[in-house]
C-alpha cells in the first residue's frame, strides 16, 4: 500500500502504463472497418500518439528508478486481446468498436487528470506537465471518435433490410438496459463510499439511472420486447466484479471516480447509437428517450470530473 504522495504517484505512473499497454494491445489488433474508413484513420493516427504516450510514461517511471508492473501490464494486455475479440463477435462491429473505445479514451483521460492532479500535490512539475499533454491529446482523440456515431451506425446496419431495422431497435434498447443494469450495481456501491461531493452525485445519478432503467423496460414492453434477463445477470455480475477489484486497491476513490466517469461514456456510445438506429427506423418515441438519457448521461459524467480533485484528495488522505 504507498504510504507517501511519492508512493501515490508512482503507483498512479505505473497505473497509466498499464492502461497504455492495454490500448496498445487494442489498436494493433483492430478488425477491418468495412464503410467506416473515418473511423478507422482516427484509430490509426492514434496508435501513434498511444506509443508516445507509452515511453512518455516509461520514461517518467526511469527518471523515478521506478519501473511498471509487468503483472498489470499483461493483465492489461490480456484484457485488450478480449475487448477486440469481444467486437469481432458482434455483427455490429463498428458500433460496438466505437462505443468502447469511446469509453476507454474516456478512462485513459480520467486517469492522466488525477495523475497530474497527485503529481502538482507532489510539487513534480514535469510529470503533471506530461500528464496535462496526454490529456489533451485522449480528449482530442475522443472527441474525433464521438464524431464517427453517425458512420459507425451505418457500417453496422449496411446489411439490414429496412423490414429487420425495428428489430434492431428492440436489441439496442435490450443492450442499453443491459448496461443500466451494471450501472446499478456500480452506483449502489459507490454511494456507499462515504460522506463527500463525491458520494452525494452518485447517489443522484442513481436515482437517474433507476428512472433510466425504468423507461427503457417500459419501451420494451411497448414494442411486444422483453428485456435481456441473460444480458442483464451478466452486466450486473460485471458490476460486482469489479466493485470487489476496486475494494482490494487502497485508492479506491479514484479508481472508482475514473470507472464511473469511462462507464458514462459507455452509455452515452450506446444511447448515441440507438437515438440513430431508431430515428432510421421512424421509431421517434424511442430516439427521444435516448437523447434525453444521454443527456443526462453526458450531465453526470461532468460532474464526476468536475470532482476529480476531491478524488484525488480522498486518496491522498
Amino acid at each position: 500500500m504507498p504510504d507517501t504522495i511519492q508512493d501515490h504517484l508512482t503507483a498512479y505512473l505505473s497505473d497509466a502504463h498499464s492502461i497504455e499497454e492495454q490500448a496498445l494491445a487494442q489498436l494493433r489488433s483492430i478488425p477491418s472497418l468495412d464503410g467506416a474508413e473515418r473511423l478507422a484513420v482516427a484509430l490509426r493516427m492514434h496508435l501513434a500518439e498511444t506509443e508516445d504516450h507509452e515511453r512518455t510514461v516509461q520514461q517518467l517511471l526511469e527518471g523515478r528508478d521506478a519501473h511498471s508492473s509487468w503483472f498489470k501490464d499483461a493483465m492489461m494486455k490480456l484484457g485488450g486481446k478480449g475487448f477486440i475479440l469481444f467486437a469481432r463477435l458482434n455483427p455490429d462491429t463498428p458500433g460496438k468498436l466505437l462505443a468502447h473505445a469511446y469509453s476507454y479514451e474516456a478512462l485513459e483521460e480520467a486517469s492522466y487528470a488525477l495523475l497530474g492532479q497527485v503529481a502538482q500535490e507532489a510539487g513534480e512539475e514535469e510529470i503533471a506537465d506530461s500528464a496535462a499533454r496526454i490529456e489533451g491529446e485522449e480528449i482530442a482523440m475522443k472527441n474525433r471518435l464521438a464524431d464517427c456515431f453517425d458512420e459507425a451506425v451505418a457500417a453496422s446496419l449496411v446489411d439490414v433490410q429496412r423490414a429487420d431495422v425495428q428489430e434492431q431497435v428492440a436489441k439496442y434498447l435490450a443492450d442499453a438496459h443491459a448496461l443500466e443494469q451494471q450501472a446499478l450495481g456500480l452506483l449502489e456501491r459507490a454511494a456507499r463510499s462515504g460522506p463527500s461531493e463525491l458520494g452525494r452525485v452518485y447517489e443522484a445519478h442513481l436515482a437517474e439511472t433507476r428512472a433510466h432503467a425504468g423507461a427503457l423496460s417500459a419501451r420494451l414492453r411497448a414494442l411486444g420486447r422483453n428485456r435481456s434477463m441473460l444480458k442483464d445477470a451478466a452486466m450486473r455480475l460485471g458490476a460486482i466484479n469489479w466493485a470487489t477489484f476496486f475494494a482490494a486497491h487502497p485508492d479506491t476513490p479514484g479508481k472508482l471516480a475514473a470507472f464511473i466517469y469511462a462507464f458514462e461514456h459507455l452509455e452515452i456510445g450506446g444511447y448515441e447509437q440507438l437515438e440513430r438506429v431508431a430515428e432510421r427506423a421512424g421509431d421517434h418515441e424511442t430516439a427521444d428517450i435516448a437523447a434525453r438519457i444521454s443527456m443526462q448521461e453526458r450531465d453526470a459524467a461532468a460532474k464526476v470530473k468536475a470532482r476529480f480533485p476531491q478524488a484525488a484528495a480522498l486518496v491522498l488522505a
